[in-house]
């Protein structure tokens, strides 16, 4: 049974990156808006910084079952908290280069141009660092675009084995940076420092919320605005427009078990590039027959993820490093030395502890010796490359008959994520590492199937000038329901090859922006309320 509709003027269902994002900025506002949340608060327990707890038992993990394309079960990686995918996420918030807006030629395919340039995004990317008090240095990263301030907080220092790395790089021509990292840390006084740089942090919650999550840095703020209310457990089923077929006029939740029905005046869906597809495709009528906003019939296509390889190197010295996630390289962002294409980023991961190796290899460490995966935990140095995946349309979420959520998916760009693999075996030759001693390690999967790696996904209701190519306009609302919008990382119509938070986060804002003008409140107004609501706290 369904309980009466209750009355809000905006409606954000998911509270990750993008919805959390937009709730802060919206919040302001004095706009009823109420959060869905189909998870609960992230318990705040010792288990937090348990590497077996995190990393063997899936302690956070959802119990959710997709299929891929074979119709084969797999666990998805996804994490259903207040906060979403950020609460365990590592945190690095880069923006996407200036030329990942426009067509880049690959070696395998073309990634498209986006409806806007950098340069509309690029305050927002600003705002964005200053709300998630991003830490690191301009100037450093050959390939960075311009900005219109420096980042708000000073990089996150190496550590001497981290520090030793970057300076013998810079002696062999690369242009190692340190990584924009999301962290509440003040190193010039670490007394007063909310983040200790403990070794649990990429990958794991963090138990003194000290990690530029959407939580701390959107949904709390968010909630101390009295026209702000959170519901948790509660899962949108779907959505149900008026007899024309574009409006919504009604969200139907699973919130504990029963179904419940709330109107809004402007309904955002943000519920992760898999799940804000799954919602518009269950959400079929008369008048959407194959899907909620889906006349182009794109909703679901051009699913993305990143062609992403974790690999430890093992190092002839041991590598002590605590806090391991400061440095990264683009030298070969948009081009190799023989390979005119681009290849991607290189990146440190958080550091390999041998309890990690059980939960992502753990048939081949079954009969290994704990003291033996120590060992080589403490001489290894950990990458992440990251090669962009291209869109298909054939890369595409659909449902099954019972309504779950069938992933199909191939690899879009082969050839580059082979060759920045090639690449990092030359560097690491020259740098006192084994280049023969290389180990992928699959970070936060305890099966080796790469499609349960969704952290970073995208695409799936791509933005558009065109209706029939594209499921959103410019503004990320809907082409065919008016007060429909999707904010989360399922706009993107490309990729690129650094982690999509980030422009989630400033996307987020410019939409937010775009609502309040629709709603009549201007931006100004709404950011001295809340100058204002902090000065009298």
């Amino acid at each position: 049974m369904t309980s009466a509709a209750s009355a809000y003027d905006i409606i954000i269902i998911g509270t990750g990156a993008g919805g959390g994002t937009l709730a802060r900025h919206l919040a302001p506002s004095g706009k009823r808006i109420l959060l869905l949340e189909r998870g609960d608060w992230l318990p705040r327990e010792p288990q937090n910084w348990d590497t077996a707890e995190v990393f063997i038992n899936n302690r956070y993990i959802s119990k959710d079952t997709w299929y891929d394309g074979d119709g084969k079960a797999f666990q998805p990686q996804v994490h259903y908290f207040v906060g979403g995918a950020t609460k365990l996420y590592g945190a690095a918030l880069y923006r996407m280069r200036a030329e990942d807006f426009g067509e880049l030629r690959h070696h395998d395919g073309v990634s498209p141009a986006w409806p806007i340039s950098y340069e509309v995004m690029e305050p927002y990317y600003t705002q964005a660092e200053q709300l998630y008090q991003v830490h690191a240095a301009r100037g450093e990263d050959p390939t960075e675009p311009t900005a219109s301030a420096p980042y708000p907080y000073p990089p996150v220092s190496h550590e001497p084995r981290i520090q030793q790395l970057s300076d013998d790089l810079a002696a062999t021509g690369h242009h190692p940076f340190h990584a924009p990292c999301g962290i509440m840390l003040n190193e010039a006084n670490m007394a007063y420092s909310t983040c200790v740089r403990c070794p649990t942090c990429d990958g794991f919650p963090c138990l003194v919320h000290a990690k530029s999550d959407a939580e701390v840095m959107g949904v709390r703020p968010a909630l101390e605005h009295s026209n702000v209310t959170l519901l948790t457990h509660a899962q949108a089923v779907r959505l149900e427009t008026n007899p024309a077929g574009n409006a919504i006029t009604e969200v139907i939740v699973d919130h504990e078990g029963h179904l419940e029905r709330y109107r809004g005046d402007l309904v955002i869906v943000s519920c992760g590039a898999a799940n804000s597809a799954k919602l518009l495709l269950a959400s079929a009528n008369d008048k959407h027959p194959s899907g909620l906003a889906n006349g182009s019939d794109e909703v679901g296509r051009n699913y993305m993820f990143h062609a992403s390889q974790a690999v430890l190197a093992l190092s002839r010295e041991p590598n002590p490093t605590v806090f391991q996630k400061t440095l990264g390289v683009n030298d070969y962002y948009f081009r190799g030395p023989d390979f005119d294409y681009p290849m991607g980023n290189i990146q440190m991961i958080g550091k390999s502890q041998g309890a990690m190796f059980r939960g992502e290899k753990p048939l081949e460490t079954k009969l290994a010796p704990t003291w033996a995966l120590k060992d080589v935990a403490s001489h290894a140095i950990d990458f992440w490359l990251s090669t962009e995946d291209l869109p298909r349309s054939d890369n595409r979420v659909t449902l099954d008959r019972a309504g779950n959520i069938q992933l199909k998916h191939r690899p879009s760009n082969p050839t580059a994520a082979e060759r920045l693999y090639g690449q990092l075996k030359s560097m690491l030759g020259r740098l006192g590492l084994h280049p023969d001693h290389l180990i992928h390690r699959f970070a936060y999967m305890k099966s080796e199937i790469p499609l349960a790696g969704v952290a970073h996904q995208a695409g799936t209701c791509r933005f558009g000038t065109d209706p029939a190519s594209s499921v959103l306009d410019v503004n990320c609302r809907a082409h065919e329901v008016d007060n429909l919008y999707v904010v989360d990382t399922s706009f993107f119509p490309s990729i690129s090859a650094v982690n999509p938070a980030l422009t989630a986060m400033a996307n987020a804002i410019r939409v937010g922006d775009h609502l309040l003008q629709r709603m009549g409140v201007s931006a100004h107004a709404a950011a001295g309320r809340s100058e204002q609501r902090r000065t009298v706290q």
